[in-house]
């Protein structure tokens, strides 16, 4: 396949040149929901939630295209090749168009996107429709036209009876007319009439819907909401066929034309004899979005298994479907050394787990995806956690915010303790057992919530006893208390909970203390009572995101304490103006991780992802859609991997991965490393020192033993940018890093080449 490099010049205002991330960041998306599905030049393209592959039908290599190339991550509707330009037109639910072209470049078109005329919810791009040289788009408010000769918008035509905005399913242009097929009527005009932009120049043509209309072997067919497929002789409709169930999409290629519906493709030749039904599949239970014939084999787009081969005659498949996790939207994430858990049991935003989804869980290790579905996870509904044993990373617990909790032993579910086989018992009308967060402690005992329950703390050992603590004394009424959520657990061992309702909860099991803090300065100084992340970082000081704003409780050790001082503070910085403000001020944050260097990676629900400084008063990156693959500026949950660094962020449009360069401090130096070694000419980035303990010293000398840098570790690495102290960049050369343990009890020592 032809690798795909992303350099445009922009021909107007209204394209953007799309951005390339492919040194630092990796694509974690699902390609398992289809959306929609073209043929052309050979090879298959295929649109999921928000990403592309192309799979080539000779060779059968996949080439994935992500946020990382440069795509917007936005929810596609619908897609289309032009074998004559040979670019991939990609349409989106939010009237945003990208075209990546021949030679792989991404160029955004925001000209229905950005058209202040039309409302949001009616700019859905529905169907591409080429004519010479241009694009007729059709979409909830009518028709546009872009030029693919010089990648420029065109007009855009409102055809409704007295110029109304009306939904356009398909156009089709047939013996000089241009054909459109809306909810309620087919409207046509003289295709090659430079009025079109006159809604009187638009004639009825036939007076019902139809939702799709192609042209086949010369002559003009159509699907309608009556699962029938018409072709039309003049203005007469004649029935060719009717199908069992409605119909979805009407496509059709130089030799084939197929029409789907929810479960059945039907494909007849230029002859318009029916030569392939598929309708049901040996071990599928699909539903369809698309379908196409090729060479004697029916493509299915589906809904949970990407695209589905089957030849002619058969009712075999055989699954085309780039590895990734189940489904794109990951509620929470875990990682370990070499493995992240992802789990899609979502719930509202006041915690309410209806209606009900069945989602399996997925799990990522050795840069491959091993999916558990619905079926192996013992009925567990709503997962909507997991947690990893950092003791034992073989071992999972993935909660359910209706069914319990469920453990996972080497990749299988292997119980789900509930009411039948643990104390755990239901509560609320419907009897559910709605766990949420949990943590294990350093004796490896799990700590996990249930709300909406007196007994709302969970202990299960590592023998596997349970021990649960009653919080009513502390939560007035604990089945008005919907969302107990996220926990950490500090150096001396309190939990700390995070609560919708209860500000932050803090239990004492060494003397069963409950304490909470919430709003009133005196007794929390909260933003907000409703608490959503708790994080207990290195030096032992709780990060509080609420969903107004952040806070850092300085003493955790004394939360306990008689007349402790228990009021969090926010972060104070100053602006580029040097005026104070408040570090994310009435920012909704979701979560909050801590790397090896102490630094926090903050989630946000509308604005990205903020990294900063242990102690908050230095950001240093910011992640948005505008800025990075991030697919979307809600961003649920991040995990790091403490081993490689690697920061992973679950968003509601899909998981991405950034190769961050921090990571956990290891117990000796034995590892010590540098990278990349040799640093070759051209490279302008840092160099990673890696391998080190907590507080290790590190020197970096000539080859005369004149020191260039030192530094002492936070984490296990530190960066270096071949300078001199800054001063200069340093010559080539053979360069030493000496690195001594804090006590210097250890001391290793490692070489670098720098070539200039």
């Amino acid at each position: 396949m032809k690798q795909f490099l992303f350099i445009l010049i922009c021909l107007s205002p209204f394209c953007i040149k799309a951005q390339t991330f492919e040194n630092q960041w990796a694509a974690l998306f699902s390609y398992s929901n289809i959306v929609d599905l073209v043929e052309g030049n050979d090879k298959l393209i295929a649109a999921s939630d928000n990403a592309v592959f192309i799979y080539d039908l000779i060779t059968n290599e996949i080439n994935t295209i992500t946020t990382i190339q440069g795509l917007s991550g936005e929810l596609i509707s619908t897609i289309y090749y032009s074998e004559n330009f040979e670019i991939i037109v990609v349409g989106y639910s939010s009237g945003l168009i990208e075209l990546i072209l021949e030679d792989g470049s991404i160029l955004s078109v925001i000209d229905i996107l950005n058209k202040p005329t039309i409302p949001p919810n009616e700019k859905r791009i529905n169907h591409f429709n080429e004519f010479n040289g241009n694009i007729y788009i059709s979409t909830d408010f009518g028709i546009s036209v872009y030029d693919l000769t010089a990648l420029e918008f065109d007009d855009s035509f409102f055809i409704g009876d007295f110029g109304q905005q009306l939904r356009v399913n398909q156009t089709a242009v047939f013996d000089g007319f241009i054909y459109a097929a809306l909810n309620n009527k087919v409207k046509r005009a003289d295709v090659n009439n430079p009025n079109l932009i006159n809604f009187e120049e638009w004639i009825d043509f036939y007076p019902f819907g139809l939702n799709g209309i192609q042209v086949f072997a010369d002559n003009l067919y159509a699907t309608d909401f009556n699962s029938r497929l018409l072709q039309f002789d003049g203005n007469t409709p004649v029935v060719i066929a009717t199908f069992p169930q409605a119909n979805k999409k009407i496509y059709t290629t130089d030799s084939f034309l197929t029409v789907t519906s929810e479960t059945r493709s039907t494909v007849f030749d230029v002859t318009m004899n029916q030569v392939a039904v598929v309708n049901n599949l040996i071990d599928f239970d699909y539903t369809l979005s698309s379908s196409l014939a090729y060479n004697n084999t029916v493509y299915l787009g589906s809904n949970q298994f990407g695209v589905l081969a089957v030849p002619f005659g058969s009712n075999q498949a055989e699954q085309i479907l780039p590895d990734g996790p189940l489904l794109n939207k990951a509620v929470s994430i875990d990682a370990t050394p070499g493995q992240l858990w992802a789990v899609f049991g979502e719930v509202n935003l006041a915690f309410n787990p209806y209606p009900l989804n069945e989602r399996g869980i997925s799990q990522f290790e050795n840069n491959e995806w091993t999916n558990i579905p619905f079926e192996e996870v013992l009925g567990a509904r709503v997962i909507s956690h997991v947690k990893i044993n950092p003791n034992n990373p073989n071992e999972v617990y993935a909660s359910s915010m209706i069914d319990g909790l469920l453990k996972i032993e080497d990749k299988t579910p292997s119980v789900l303790f509930d009411e039948n086989n643990s104390p755990l018992t239901g509560t609320l009308s419907d009897n559910s057992l709605r766990m949420f967060g949990s943590e294990f402690d350093r004796e490896s005992n799990l700590w996990f919530v249930q709300t909406s329950t007196d007994m709302a703390i969970n202990r299960l050992t590592s023998t596997g006893q349970f021990q649960s603590f009653d919080v009513s004394s502390i939560i007035g009424d604990p089945f008005a208390e919907r969302g107990l959520n996220n926990i950490d657990i500090s150096r001396e061992g309190f939990i700390f909970i995070a609560s919708s309702e209860n500000g932050l909860i803090g239990f004492n099991p060494s003397t069963n203390q409950l304490k909470k803090i919430g709003e009133d300065l005196g007794n929390g100084n909260l933003p907000d009572d409703n608490v959503r992340a708790i994080t207990i970082d290195n030096r032992n000081q709780a990060w509080i995101g609420t969903l107004r704003g952040l806070r850092v409780l300085f003493n955790v050790g004394g939360f306990f304490q008689e007349d402790a001082n228990t009021d969090a503070q926010p972060i104070i910085i100053l602006d580029n103006d040097g005026v104070a403000q408040e570090l994310l001020f009435e920012q909704s944050i979701t979560d909050i991780e801590v790397d090896g260097a102490n630094n926090k990676w903050i989630a946000t629900a509308s604005s990205g992802v903020f990294y900063v400084s242990s102690n908050g008063q230095e950001t240093l990156l910011r992640f948005t859609k505008n800025n990075s693959p991030l697919p979307s500026n809600n961003v649920l949950d991040i995990a790091i991997d403490p081993q490689s660094g690697v920061v992973y962020f679950a968003t509601a449009n899909g998981l991405v991965a950034f190769n961050g360069t921090t990571t956990a401090p290891n117990p000796t130096l034995e590892s010590l490393r540098a990278y990349p070694n040799p640093v070759k000419p051209g490279f302008n980035g840092n160099v990673t020192i890696d391998g080190l303990t907590a507080r290790a010293n590190v020197k970096v000398t000539d080859v005369n033993g004149s020191l260039v840098f030192e530094q002492v570790s936070e984490g296990g690495s530190v960066q270096w940018d071949t300078t001199a102290f800054g001063k200069y960049k340093v010559s080539s050369g053979v360069y030493f890093i000496m690195a001594t343990t804090d006590g210097a009890e250890e001391t290793k020592i490692a070489k670098i080449m720098i070539i200039r």
